[in-house]
C-alpha cells in the first residue's frame, strides 16, 4: 500500500503547490483511492506533476464537509467520470467559522448522482469501511474551536457529525485515514486502535510555547499508550508537530505535499 500526498500545507519538493488543505492518493493492492481534494484544483495539478492519473481513481472519499477538504470536488468530477464519491449524509449541511464565515461545500454538488451518502458506517468490501462514530461516547473532551453549523435556522457549535474515517485492512494491518480528527484524536484512537493512523490531529491552535505545551505533552503520552505509528499533517500545525516529535520520536512522522509513504514498512 502506498499513500502519496497530493495536497497539504507544506511541500517536500519545489514543484509542488500548497494551500491549507489535504488530499491523499492511496494505492492498495487492489484499488486506487482518493481521500479529500483540498480547497481548489491544486491537488489535480500536483497529481499531474507527480505522474498520477486521477481519471484512473476507482473511488473517492470526503472526510468531512469543510472547504479545505472538499473544495476540489468539482474538479475531480470533471477529471473522473466513473468513480463513486463517498461522503457523510451530513457533509453538505451548512458549516461556518464563527457566525458568518461559510466554510462548507457547494450544495449544488450534492445533486450529483455519483455521491453515495453514508450514515454512521458502511462496509465497502473486505478491506475498506467508513465510520462516523456518531453513536459512540467521547471519553476525551473535544472543542469545536469556534466552528459552527446551522441547525433549524440557528447557529450551534459544530458537533462534527459530518466527519467520517476510512479504515483500510491490508497486509495484516489496520490503517486508519482521518482528515482533521475534529472529534478528538484521542477519541478516534480509543474507538479504532489502528496499527497506523494517517491524518491531521487538529492541534494547530494549541500554542507549544505557552500553556499549550502541557496539553500537547499529555496528548503525546496518551497517543504513545497505543502501539501505533502516526503520520500527521495539515491541521496538526508544524510547530506543534515539532514539539510532539521531541516526545514521540520514531512513532510520529510528518507528511508533506509530494511525499510518498509505502506500507507496510
Amino acid at each position: 500500500m502506498q499513500v502519496t500526498v497530493l495536497l497539504e500545507n507544506t511541500a517536500s519538493r519545489p514543484d509542488m503547490m500548497t494551500e491549507h488543505g489535504l488530499s491523499l492518493y492511496i494505492e492498495t493492492g487492489a484499488q486506487k483511492l482518493l481521500f479529500d481534494m483540498g480547497q481548489t484544483d491544486l491537488f489535480a495539478r500536483n497529481a499531474l506533476a507527480l505522474g498520477i492519473d486521477l481519471e484512473a481513481v476507482d473511488m473517492a472519499f470526503l472526510s468531512h464537509g469543510h472547504y479545505d477538504h472538499g473544495g476540489g470536488l468539482a474538479r475531480f468530477l470533471e477529471l473522473n467520470d466513473t468513480a463513486p464519491i463517498y461522503a457523510s449524509a451530513h457533509a453538505f449541511e451548512p458549516h461556518y467559522a464563527g457566525d458568518d464565515r461559510y466554510i462548507g461545500l457547494d450544495p449544488v454538488l450534492a445533486l450529483n448522482p455519483r455521491f453515495t451518502f453514508v450514515e454512521d458506517r458502511l462496509t465497502i468490501d473486505e478491506t475498506l469501511s467508513l465510520h462516523s462514530c456518531n453513536d459512540l461516547p467521547r471519553p476525551y473532551p473535544s472543542d469545536s474551536g469556534g466552528l459552527t453549523m446551522l441547525v433549524e435556522g440557528k447557529m450551534a457549535q459544530d458537533d462534527f457529525r459530518h466527519e467520517q474515517y476510512l479504515l483500510i485492512r491490508e497486509c495484516g494491518r489496520r490503517i486508519l485515514i482521518s482528515g482533521c480528527s475534529h472529534k478528538g484524536i484521542l477519541n478516534i484512537m480509543d474507538w479504532f486502535r489502528p496499527d497506523v493512523l494517517i491524518g491531521g490531529f487538529h492541534f494547530m491552535n494549541i500554542d507549544p510555547d505557552e500553556e499549550g505545551r502541557e496539553i500537547l505533552s499529555q496528548r503525546a503520552d496518551a497517543l504513545l499508550s497505543y502501539p501505533a505509528v502516526y503520520y500527521t499533517c495539515h491541521c496538526t500545525g508544524v510547530p506543534q508537530y515539532e514539539y510532539l516529535k521531541t516526545l514521540m520520536g520514531d512513532r510520529l512522522h510528518y507528511l508533506s505535499c509530494g511525499q510518498a509513504l509505502t506500507l507496510p514498512l
